[in-house]
C-alpha cells in the first residue's frame, strides 16, 4: 500500500491510538483526534483536540487536512463510547453521550470525508474504487446483550448507516465497510463486571477477548487496495452470526 493520509477518530488511547501508532510506523500520514491532548508524537501525525459530534469542529479538522494534503485516503471511525445498564436504570444523558460519540460523530465524520474524497475523485477521473472507510460495529449488537440496549441500538445504526452509504457512495469511488469487534481488554470494557464478560465471551464461536492484531487483520483488508469489490460489509469477530 502506497503512502496514505489516514484519518483516525479517537486516537488519544485503546484501540485508535495502536492503529495510529501501526500506520504511522508503516510510513503513512495519520490525522487523529480525541477530546484530549495528543498521547501520539511523531512527525507524520497531527492532532485535533474536539468532540467527533460537534459539526463546526469536525469540518474545521477535515478542511485544515484538506489545506495541508489536498485528499484523506481511509477513514477509520474509530471513537466511540459504550455503557452497561438495565435500561430501567439508564439515565437520558447516557443515551445522549453514546449516541452523540457514535452515531452522530461517525455521520459527521464520514459527511465531511467523503465530500473530500468525492472532490478528489472527480478532479482527478480516477478508475476503480481507491478511497476507504471502516466503521467500528459490535457484537453486542447481533448477540442482542442484555445491558447493552442503548450502545447495541447505536451500533446497530451504525451497521444500516454503513451498508446505505455504500450504495450511495460508491459512485464516487468509496468503499464503506464495518468490523464488528468482540469484547478487547481497553478502557471502554474496564468497568464491566468479570462474570458478565464471561458470559458475553461464552456466546462467541471462539472464546476468548479479542486482541488488536484481530481487528487490524480485518481492516488491512478492507483498506487493502484489492478489496476494492468489498463494501457495504460487517464482519464480526469470535465467529458470532448477525442473526
Amino acid at each position: 500500500m502506497k503512502n496514505k493520509i489516514i484519518v483516525i477518530t479517537g486516537t488519544r488511547k485503546g484501540i485508535g491510538k495502536e492503529l495510529s501508532l501501526y500506520y504511522l510506523k508503516k510510513g503513512h500520514i495519520v490525522c487523529g483526534c480525541s477530546r484530549g491532548v495528543s498521547s501520539i508524537e511523531h512527525e507524520n501525525y497531527r492532532h485535533f483536540e474536539l468532540d467527533v459530534s460537534n459539526e463546526s469542529q469536525v469540518v474545521s479538522m477535515i478542511r485544515t487536512i484538506k489545506k495541508e494534503f489536498g485528499r484523506i485516503d481511509i477513514l477509520l471511525n474509530n471513537a466511540g463510547i459504550a455503557s452497561m445498564n438495565h435500561i430501567l436504570t439508564t439515565p437520558y444523558k447516557s443515551v445522549q453521550n453514546i449516541f452523540n460519540t457514535n452515531v452522530f460523530g461517525s455521520f459527521l465524520f464520514l459527511r465531511e470525508v467523503a465530500k473530500l474524497m468525492s472532490l478528489t475523485y472527480k478532479k482527478n477521473k480516477m478508475q476503480g474504487l481507491p478511497f476507504r472507510i471502516v466503521n467500528f460495529a459490535t457484537i453486542a449488537t447481533p448477540l442482542r446483550l442484555e445491558g447493552e440496549a442503548i450502545y447495541a441500538a447505536s451500533k446497530a445504526a451504525i451497521v444500516n448507516f454503513t451498508q446505505i452509504a455504500a450504495k450511495e457512495l460508491s459512485e464516487l469511488g468509496i468503499t464503506i465497510n464495518a468490523v464488528g469487534p468482540t469484547p478487547i481488554p481497553t478502557d471502554l470494557i474496564k468497568n464491566v463486571p468479570k462474570e458478565k464478560m464471561q458470559n458475553l465471551l461464552n456466546e462467541q464461536a471462539i472464546k476468548r477477548f479479542g486482541e488488536f492484531s484481530d481487528v487490524l487483520n480485518v481492516i488491512d483488508f478492507f483498506i487493502n487496495e484489492n478489496s476494492d469489490f468489498i463494501t457495504g460489509q460487517v464482519i464480526y469477530l469470535g465467529g458470532v452470526v448477525n442473526g
